[in-house]
């Protein structure tokens, strides 16, 4: 072997050294967060800050741990070299395919045929919505991507999935995930104390909770605080909107490939540059799905809700591990281009997304008995 060759080989192995390095940052930095989410509300029960931290998620200890660790590697000058191991884009796409595992098709197809006329309604509303009133801001079109499948179907798991489909960079990625969070947690006490306010049967309740409320756990706290058949129906709601990702996501990917990046006078990117682009993970995402809702009719009820917990459980890991590494990556300075639109834009949309649930929440399930 040269002595070029063996620098080559030399310069790969300290690379790969490095990655390694970053892997189990991101790793130790996941564990840490798992730890916060697990026994950060059950130390501070009991306290004035009780009920704010039951209601924080996994993503909000993620995001600051990771920025934490971002600053104290940036000021050791080791941040670039380990950030060969920051595989968020791995960590994101692993996570959605094991959320299809939670996602039992015969559920929504057979008893939530109300959730899913809502689910299409809403999601188209508030997502051309949202995108218009970008459009008028003046924001740059990734980002309004993202925020408006954020805000129309499921926070933070749409947000990433449109990142994906759009290739948005991951401040804009932080930027939407910090908005759903910001929005979602007053959410959990609003929207009850409202449906209480309106009379709202706790069927109507849970509708407009689980179409509303952007994170799947805020949902189930927000219905919890309502009632057990809330819960149920605000349950429904949320897996139908989060069954739709997919499809959102192929329409954002197509829209993208052969309109905003196809130059005037050109014919533009052809279906092998679609198929380059498409987010083969919701292929995996629509598989985990159909074997899981296959598999659930197979074995007794208590053994399928205990391996899709583990499932879930796993879910929670790479997603940690993804939000983990968005920290480690971050820039300020993107934050600081956004401004203050983005915020008006997810505050506008919220609203209408407020008004238009509880529309479709009256109209659908007025009539509805979860019991």
């Amino acid at each position: 072997m040269s002595i070029e060759e063996t620098n080559v080989v030399s310069r790969r192995q300290g690379g790969a050294g490095w990655a390694l390095s970053g892997v189990l940052v991101v790793l130790l930095l996941a564990a840490a967060t798992r730890y916060l989410d697990q026994n950060v509300p059950e130390l501070l029960k009991g306290t004035p800050l009780g009920n704010i931290a039951a209601t924080v998620e996994y993503p909000v200890y993620a995001i600051v741990i990771g920025l934490a660790g971002n600053a104290v590697l940036t000021l050791a000058g080791v941040r670039e070299r380990l950030s060969g191991g920051f595989r968020t884009e791995f960590f994101i796409k692993t996570g959605l395919v094991l959320l299809g595992a939670s996602i039992n098709l015969r559920v929504i197809v057979t008893a939530a045929g109300p959730a899913i006329v809502q689910a299409i309604v809403l999601i188209t509303s508030v997502f051309l919505f949202t995108w218009w009133l970008g459009g008028r801001l003046g924001l740059e079109e990734r980002l309004r991507a993202l925020l408006s499948a954020a805000v129309s179907i499921c926070g933070v798991s749409a947000a990433i999935a449109a990142a994906g489909a759009v290739q948005a960079r991951r401040e804009q990625l932080a930027y939407s995930a910090s908005l759903v969070i910001a929005f979602a947690l007053p959410s959990i006490f609003v929207l009850p104390w409202l449906a209480g306010v309106f009379g709202l049967s706790d069927e109507v309740a849970g509708a407009w909770i689980g179409g509303n409320i952007d994170t799947t756990a805020a949902v189930t706290a927000a219905g919890a605080i309502v009632g057990d058949n809330a819960l149920a129906v605000a349950s429904i709601v949320k897996v139908t909107q989060n069954a739709l990702i997919g499809v959102v996501t192929i329409g954002l990917t197509a829209y993208f490939v052969f309109r905003v990046e196809r130059r005037p006078g050109t014919r533009g990117p052809g279906l092998g540059e679609f198929w380059r682009r498409f987010p083969k993970f919701v292929l995996g995402f629509v598989a985990a799905s159909v074997i899981a809702t296959w598999w659930q009719g197979t074995v007794a009820v208590t053994q399928a809700k205990a391996v899709i917990g583990e499932v879930n459980d796993l879910r929670v890991w790479f997603l940690i591990l993804a939000f983990v590494s968005i920290g480690l990556e971050f820039r300020v300075a993107s934050l600081r281009e956004a401004g203050w639109r983005p915020v008006g834009v997810f505050a506008a949309a919220t609203l209408v997304n407020v008004v238009v649930a509880l529309g479709l929440a009256l109209a659908l399930f007025g009539g509805f008995s979860a019991a």
